[in-house]
C-alpha cells in the first residue's frame, strides 16, 4: 500500500506575523489545517480577531511612512531580492500547498515560478509609473503624480494559496504601498513560510500576514486605515466585501468566480476540442479554479463524438496522492467543500442529467481518509440545472448540447458570470463574432492558458479591475494633479 503520511513540510506555524514579529492572536485562538488528502493534522494557527487586525494595519501604516519614501530602484532591487530567495525554496514552498490544499505539486510548483517571474515583471516595470503634464497658458503648469494608497488589506482563497499571497502583493509592494494579507483559511500554512522569507528581506511591517476567518477579513476592509482592497475569491464573498468597503468608498478589486462556457462549433476537431475542455478544467487543482471550462456547449453534429472522447479522458485521468508524479487529480480541499461537489453531483442526477463518468469517490485503500472525487462527466445538461448554473468548484462538467447560434449565446451569457470563455472552431469569422458577443473578460481561441502581462479581470459579477498586468500596478497608485504657477 502506498505511503499515506504527508510528506515533511519542514514548517511549523510560529503566530501572526505582524511587523516583522510573530506574535500570538490576542485572544489566544487558534484553528487547525489537515491534509485533505489523509486527514492528517497539519497544525495549529492563530484565529486573529479585530485587536489583532489593529496591530497588523499599525504596523503596516508605520512602515508606509518610509517604504512609500523609499526611491524606487531600491524598491524594485529588494523584490528582485525576495524572488530570488523564493526560488531558493521553491520546492519546499509548493510541497507545503500541494499538501496543505490537496493540489497537485508539480503545479504548485509552477505557482512558486509564476509568482518569482510577477515579482521580476512589476519590479521592472514600476519604473514605467509616471505623470502626464497638460498644456497651460504662460506662467502655468498642470502636471499629475501618482502615489500609493499606504495600507493594502489583501484576502485570498485556498486554491492558489502561495500564489496569490506573494504574486498579489507584487505590484502593491512595488508601487510603495504596504500589505496586510489574510491567508486561506483552509490552507494557511504556504503564506506564513513566505512571511518568514520576507521577514529576511524587506524591512519591518511592509509585509504582514494574519490567519482566521470571516471575521478576520471584515476587520481588514472595514479598517479605517485601509483605503485599498484586493480579494480573489467567490462571487458571495466579493459583494459581501464590496458592500462593507462601500461606506467608506474605498477601492476595490475583485476577482471572483466563474462558470464558464467552452463553445465547439460542427468544424471543430472532436479530439482536439475534448482535449481543450480537459485541459480547460484545471484538474490539477480538481476544478478548483475560478476560471475552469466547465460547461461544454457542444454543437449537435459533434456531440457523440466530444462526449465519447471528453469520457474516455475523463477515466483515463489518475487520481491520488498529489505528491506523486504519476497523479493528476488530487482530493478536494476541505470536508465543507468536498459535501458542496457531491451534493451539486447528486443533484445532477436527480434533476436528470445523464452521468457518464466518475460521480463518486475512488476505490484506493490510500484514499480512503481523503476527500477525493472522480473526474465526472454529465451529458443531456440544460441551462436551467443546477450544474449548469452554479460554480461548483470541483472536477465536474457538463455537456450542454446546442443547434441554433443565437439560443447558445443567449444561454452562454444567461448566467451572472462572466470571467473566461473558449472558442473551438477552424473559422476566424465565426471565432470572432462569437469573441465579440460573448460577455467575459478572458477569452481563448482553439487554446489554453495564460500569459504575464495579458490583462486578466471578469465581467459582470466575475470581478471588478483586472490582473497581472500593467492596469493592476497603476490601480495600486492614486493620481493627484497639480496646477501651478510661478
Amino acid at each position: 500500500m502506498t505511503d499515506q503520511k504527508s510528506p515533511d513540510l519542514g514548517f511549523s506555524p510560529k503566530g501572526l506575523y505582524i511587523g516583522g514579529e510573530w506574535q500570538e492572536s490576542a485572544s489566544g485562538k487558534t484553528f487547525g489545517t489537515i491534509n485533505p488528502s489523509t486527514g492528517e493534522d497539519l497544525g495549529e494557527v492563530p484565529m486573529a480577531d479585530e485587536s489583532d487586525v489593529d496591530r497588523a494595519v499599525a504596523a503596516a501604516k508605520t512602515a508606509f511612512k518610509d517604504w512609500s519614501r523609499t526611491p524606487i530602484t531600491e524598491r524594485a532591487s529588494l523584490l528582485e531580492k525576495l524572488a530570488d530567495r523564493l526560488d531558493a525554496n521553491r520546492d519546499q514552498l509548493g510541497m507545503m500547498d500541494c499538501v496543505d490544499s490537496g493540489n497537485k505539486l508539480a503545479g504548485m510548483v509552477g505557482d512558486v515560478d509564476w509568482t518569482t517571474d510577477t515579482l521580476r515583471y512589476f519590479a521592472g516595470l514600476v519604473r514605467e509609473v509616471k505623470g502626464e503634464t497638460f498644456s497651460q497658458e504662460p506662467g502655468h503648469l498642470n502636471f499629475t503624480r501618482r502615489q500609493p494608497y499606504g495600507v493594502v488589506a489583501k484576502i485570498n482563497p485556498f486554491n492558489h494559496p502561495f500564489r496569490f499571497c506573494a504574486e498579489k502583493s507584487a505590484a502593491p509592494l512595488a508601487t510603495g504601498n504596504t500589505v496586510v494579507v489574510k491567508a486561506s483559511e483552509q490552507a494557511p500554512l504556504s503564506s506564513l513560510r513566505f512571511a518568514e522569507i520576507c521577514d529576511e528581506v524587506l524591512p519591518p511591517g511592509v509585509v504582514n500576514v494574519v490567519t482566521g476567518d470571516a471575521v478576520t477579513g471584515n476587520a481588514m476592509v472595514t479598517h479605517p486605515d485601509v483605503r485599498r482592497v484586493g480579494v480573489v475569491g467567490s462571487v458571495a464573498t466579493g459583494k459581501a466585501i464590496a458592500k462593507a468597503a462601500a461606506d467608506d468608498l474605498k477601492h476595490v478589486s475583485l476577482e471572483l468566480g466563474g462558470k464558464n462556457p467552452i463553445i465547439i462549433f460542427p468544424d471543430a476537431d472532436p479530439k482536439q476540442a475534448a482535449s481543450l475542455a480537459v485541459k480547460g478544467m484545471n484538474l490539477n487543482r480538481q476544478g478548483q479554479s475560478c476560471s475552469s471550462t466547465s460547461r461544454v456547449f457542444v454543437h449537435e453534429y459533434l456531440h457523440d463524438a466530444v462526449a465519447a472522447e471528453l469520457t474516455k479522458l475523463a477515466e483515463a485521468l489518475p487520481v491520488g496522492l498529489p505528491w506523486q508524479d504519476d497523479k493528476e487529480l488530487g482530493p478536494i480541499v476541505s470536508d465543507r467543500q468536498h459535501k458542496r461537489v457531491t451534493g451539486l453531483i447528486d443533484a445532477g442526477i436527480s434533476e436528470g442529467a445523464k452521468l457518464l463518468t466518475g460521480g463518486g469517490a475512488p476505490d484506493a485503500p490510500e484514499l480512503a481518509n481523503g476527500f477525493f472525487v472522480q473526474p465526472t462527466v454529465f451529458d443531456g445538461v440544460t441551462s436551467n440545472m443546477r450544474i449548469a448554473r452554479e460554480e461548483i468548484f470541483g472536477p465536474v462538467m457538463s455537456i450542454i448540447t446546442w443547434n441554433d447560434y443565437e439560443t447558445m449565446l443567449s444561454e452562454v451569457n444567461g448566467l451572472e458570470y462572466g470571467l473566461t470563455a473558449l472558442v473551438v472552431t477552424e473559422s476566424y469569422r465565426t471565432a470572432m463574432e462569437t469573441v465579440e458577443r460573448v460577455e467575459a473578460g478572458y477569452m481563448w481561441i482553439n487554446a489554453n492558458g495564460r500569459y504575464l502581462g495579458a490583462p486578466y479581470g471578469g465581467w459582470k459579477s466575475s470581478g471588478l479591475g483586472q490582473e497581472e498586468c500593467f492596469d493592476e500596478m497603476l490601480s495600486y497608485t492614486r493620481i493627484k494633479n497639480v496646477h501651478m504657477r510661478w
